[in-house]
């Protein structure tokens, strides 16, 4: 399982690539403290007899980027919208924990429905637009042709946006389905559906006309997430079929199931792409990421259920939970390993690469939050943090810290592919890092101790209910500070993107690097798009 695999795991490269570092419209120049690293490490191997065929290849790879460049764009603006405003409603439910009479004149404004209004512009507004972005453009490039279909994605992503603000709608005047998750009325949810699918057209189209005999597993995982996403929702929002315990068994099937089998495999997808082009070396095991890919489908379907531990359901069903957490272990294990013997000898290019530095720490994200993950599900250990913050921050490692980072990264390479145009200022990148680094950090460590407080404090039938809420109130500030970083990050985030497409600041030949180096010989550098 850890002996290389170079051709497999090389098609993403183009022919004599392998070796040399890939960062959106670099010069041989400003790419130098980049391409130092790999050189020094001795995987960079230049080999001017195929400079011909190389520059054929990356006429083809420019034509594949152009045919996405208006989808994904449209898709990448929306998700920068939802991202704003979701940011904004989570600040304002985070301020009402530990201030409940904040923003108390307005129904549509109390807790019940700002925080319920912040997870669907999450999970339905920021998430899938940046996910379906990613994943549209990646789609011709690890295929080597054009993307078909793309008319089809836009309409979708229109639909989408259509059935998310009226159902945003519904929920701000105090109508909604009652389902965490699930809220969006079913008669609205059917917008979701339908987008969803439309969206999924292009891969099958693409598919049928791709230039390679090989579908790299980033191909798997989008395939898979692509599809399992409008099946997942359509059975969740079923009308009159689930009802009592089973509705409860089912809202959380699907609320786990949507964050491992949608937004996981296509945070997946995009590191296993960027990370191994961006440092110009293929992936170390690509028996692993089929591994992990594999477990990953096979073991992630009924962890749902430890979310009801303790509840009116059959006890063999929460065991059942309990057992496929832990076996999680396995593509986590899976992907943890290749991606740390990927990046063994290349972790000093995340000194250079602002895509790069984003990309690993999503990565090491996901392998923190999926262990906690299954160790939660633990009968022990779910005694104490069921009902608290702990979940909830949990939920923030996974969906913020692992996609939400591995997200952001993957928009700063590829917009400058879309936009044929350079980030103007490196040093807002920088800003970005680290607001959303430490803003999580702040979030994750201080509700992870005030939720752990809180549940011993519940679990004491000698302490009043209300103790259980006094101990988490510096928590919950911490909460709101770290929430504020993070909104900061985000609105910081947006403006560069709001620069970057009105090709606003500084005109720029060269990538966004977050250190300049002086430039190596040019005999050294190299020269590919």
């Amino acid at each position: 399982m850890f002996d290389e695999n170079p051709e497999a795991a090389g098609v993403i490269f183009s022919t004599g690539e392998i070796g040399h570092v890939e960062d959106p419209s670099a010069t041989p120049e400003q790419r130098a403290g980049l391409q130092k690293v790999v050189t020094d490490g001795g995987k960079a191997v230049v080999d001017a007899s195929l400079a011909d065929t190389l520059k054929n290849e990356l006429a083809d790879r420019l034509e594949a980027d152009q045919s996405t460049a208006y989808v994904t764009f449209t898709f990448l603006c929306c998700a920068i919208v939802w991202l704003v405003f979701a940011s904004a409603f989570g600040l304002i439910s985070s301020i009402k924990l530990h201030n409940p009479e904040f923003l108390t004149e307005y129904a549509w404004l109390t807790f019940g429905r700002t925080r319920t209004l912040h997870l669907n512009m999450v999970a339905y507004g920021w998430c899938p637009m940046a996910a379906f972005g990613v994943a549209i453009w990646m789609l011709p490039r690890l295929l080597k042709t054009r993307l078909y279909g793309g008319r089809f994605a836009l309409l979708g992503c229109m639909l989408w946006n259509a059935g998310l603000i009226a159902g945003l709608g519904s929920i701000a005047v105090g109508i909604n389905d009652g389902l965490e998750w699930l809220e969006i009325p079913w008669q609205i949810s059917i917008l979701l559906v339908l987008g969803g699918a439309l969206i999924a057209l292009p891969l099958v189209f693409t598919l049928r006309n791709r230039k390679v005999g090989h579908l790299y597993v980033s191909i798997w995982y989008m395939g898979a997430a692509l599809f399992w996403f409008p099946v997942l929702y359509l059975v969740g929002k079923m009308p009159a079929v689930h009802f009592g315990v089973e509705q409860a068994t089912m809202n959380w099937w699907f609320g786990h199931n949507v964050l491992g089998l949608y937004y996981t495999p296509i945070a997946l997808a995009s590191v296993y792409y960027f990370l191994p082009k961006i440092i110009g070396r293929p992936i170390q095991s690509y028996n692993l990421s089929l591994i992990g890919f594999w477990a990953l489908a096979f073991f992630y379907g009924q962890v749902g259920g430890h979310h009801l531990v303790g509840g009116p359901v059959p006890h063999w069903l929460i065991t059942l939970s309990i057992v496929q957490s832990m076996m999680m272990i396995i593509p986590v294990l899976a992907f943890s390993v290749n991606q740390h013997l990927t990046m063994r000898g290349h972790f000093k290019t995340m000194y250079y690469s602002p895509t790069l530095r984003f990309i690993v720490l999503g990565a090491m994200m996901y392998t923190l939050s999926s262990f906690q993950g299954s160790f939660e599900a633990l009968r022990s250990v779910s005694t104490v943090a069921h009902f608290t913050h702990f979940t909830v921050a949990h939920a923030h490692l996974g969906l913020y810290a692992f996609f939400s980072i591995v997200m952001f990264g993957a928009i700063y390479f590829v917009m400058p592919r879309v936009m044929a145009w350079e980030w103007p200022h490196p040093k807002l990148i920088i800003l970005h890092f680290w607001l959303v680094t430490l803003g999580i950090g702040i979030y994750f460590v201080g509700l992870s101790i005030g939720g752990w407080l809180q549940g011993l404090a519940m679990l004491d039938a000698t302490k009043p209910f209300m103790d259980s809420v006094l101990v988490t109130m510096p928590y919950l500030e911490a909460r709101t500070l770290g929430g504020t970083l993070m909104t900061l990050g985000h609105l910081v985030f947006a403006v560069h993107f709001v620069q970057m497409a009105l090709r606003y600041g500084t005109s720029r030949v060269g990538p966004a690097l977050l250190h300049k180096r002086k430039s190596l010989p040019e005999s050294q550098a190299f020269a590919g798009a």
